[in-house]
C-alpha cells in the first residue's frame, strides 16, 4: 500500500512541474515586452544626453542635453541688461535670501512677451539663455518701418533658423484668407449700445431668420430636396465657403511660434506662454518643456478653459492670446550637474541643514 501511494505520488509530480513551467514561460513572456520598452527609453534618453569619459571625477556624473542647433556666439548687446548679484542681501547688508552667492557674471535677455507688432518675422538664430531653462529665438521684422527689427522670443518645440513666425495678437488681418473675415469680440461699451439699440427698436433687434421662418424643406431632412429656394442655395453655398476659408486660417496660423487669441484657437491644441489679461504678456507656461492645452470654448463666447500641466483647468478670456506648440528643450529635467563646483558657477552656495548646525 505505502508502495502503491509513492508510485502514485511519483506520477503527480511531472506534472506540477509542467504546470510551474508554463506559468512560468507565460509570466516572462508578458514581462518581456516591458523590459523592452524600458531600455528603449533608456536608450533614447541616452541619444539625447551627452555623457563624458570620466578622465576626472567631476566629469563621470556630468550630463548635458545635446542641442546642437544652437548659436555658439554672443548675444545682440542692445538686447540684454547686466544681472548686479545682491549676494542674498539687502541694503543694511542682512542676508535676507539663503544659499545665493557667488557664480558667474550674467547678462540678462530682454524677451518680448507682448508680441504686438504683427506680420511675418525670420527666425535667424535659436540660442542659449543663462537667465531661463528653455531656448530663446531671435526673430527679425521683415518690416523696413519696424521700431525694433531684431528681438528676442521664446523658442517654441522644433523651431530652427529660417522658419517664419507671426503674431496675431491684433486679430486676423483683412485678407489674408479670401471670404474670412474676422469678428473680433465686443467690448462692454459697444455691448451696452447694442442692448439700448435693440431695445429701442420696434422688431426687438431681431435680424436674422429663425427656424420657424425657413422653409420645411430646410428643417425637415426627410422631404425631398430638389427644389429650393436660390436664396437658400446662396446661404448654403455662403457657409461651406466659411467653412472653407476657416480650414484654410487653421492651416496658415496654427505653427509653432504664431501668437493667436484664444478664440481662434481649436480645442485640443496645444499652447505655451499664456496671457491672463487681452492687454497684458504671456504669463503661463514658459519654463523648458512646459505646455497648456485648449480643452472647450465657452457658449456665451467669454471665456476659453485651458488645462495647465498641474491640472488644473482655467477660465481665462477669449481675448486673451497665447502661442502655438511646446516650450523648447524639454530634455533640461534630465541634466547633471557632476560636482558641487558647477553649482558655485550658477550662484549657489550650500544649503546646510538646521539640524547639523552647532547649538
Amino acid at each position: 500500500m505505502l508502495r502503491l501511494r509513492t508510485i502514485q505520488t511519483g506520477l503527480r509530480f511531472p506534472q506540477l512541474s509542467r504546470n510551474i513551467s508554463a506559468s512560468s514561460y507565460l509570466r516572462a513572456k508578458t514581462e518581456a515586452p516591458k523590459v523592452e520598452s524600458v531600455l528603449a527609453q533608456l536608450n533614447v534618453q541616452a541619444e539625447r544626453v551627452k555623457t563624458y569619459k570620466p578622465v576626472t571625477p567631476g566629469l563621470r556624473h556630468l550630463r548635458r542635453p545635446i542641442s546642437a542647433h544652437l548659436y555658439a556666439g554672443r548675444p545682440i548687446r542692445a538686447l540684454t541688461v547686466a544681472k548686479r548679484k545682491t549676494g542674498g542681501r539687502n541694503a543694511q547688508g542682512k542676508i535676507t535670501a539663503r544659499h545665493i552667492g557667488g557664480g558667474h557674471r550674467r547678462r540678462l535677455r530682454i524677451l518680448d512677451f507682448m508680441r504686438v507688432e504683427g506680420g511675418p518675422m525670420d527666425v535667424v538664430r535659436i540660442e542659449y539663455d543663462p537667465g531661463r531653462s528653455a531656448h530663446i529665438a531671435l526673430v527679425r521684422s521683415r518690416s523696413p518701418t519696424s521700431k525694433k527689427p531684431f528681438s528676442y522670443i521664446l523658442a517654441a518645440e522644433g523651431l530652427r533658423a529660417g522658419d517664419v513666425v507671426t503674431s496675431y495678437r491684433r486679430g486676423i488681418p483683412d485678407g489674408l484668407v479670401p471670404g474670412y473675415t474676422d469678428t473680433r469680440l465686443p467690448s462692454k461699451r459697444a455691448k451696452r449700445q447694442m442692448a439700448k439699440s435693440a431695445s429701442t427698436s420696434p422688431t426687438g433687434g431681431s435680424t436674422g431668420p429663425t427656424s420657424s421662418s425657413l422653409p420645411k424643406s430646410i428643417t425637415d431632412p426627410a422631404l425631398p430636396q430638389s427644389v429650393l429656394d436660390p436664396s437658400i442655395l446662396q446661404a448654403a453655398s455662403s457657409m461651406a465657403t466659411a467653412s472653407l476659408s476657416l480650414g484654410i486660417l487653421r492651416t496658415l496660423t496654427l505653427k509653432p511660434g504664431n501668437v493667436l487669441p484664444l478664440r481662434l484657437i481649436p480645442s485640443g491644441t496645444i499652447i505655451h506662454s499664456v496671457a491672463l489679461d487681452p492687454q497684458g504678456p504671456g504669463l503661463l507656461c514658459r519654463a523648458a518643456g512646459t505646455y497648456a492645452q485648449v480643452v472647450a470654448h465657452d457658449d456665451k463666447g467669454r471665456y476659453t478653459q485651458v488645462r495647465l500641466m498641474s491640472g488644473e483647468v482655467r477660465n481665462i478670456l477669449q481675448n486673451c492670446c497665447a502661442t502655438i506648440g511646446k516650450v523648447s528643450n524639454a530634455d533640461w529635467k534630465l541634466r547633471s550637474l557632476g560636482k558641487a563646483g558647477r553649482s558655485r558657477w550658477l550662484g549657489r552656495r550650500p544649503s546646510v541643514r538646521g539640524l547639523a548646525m552647532n547649538a
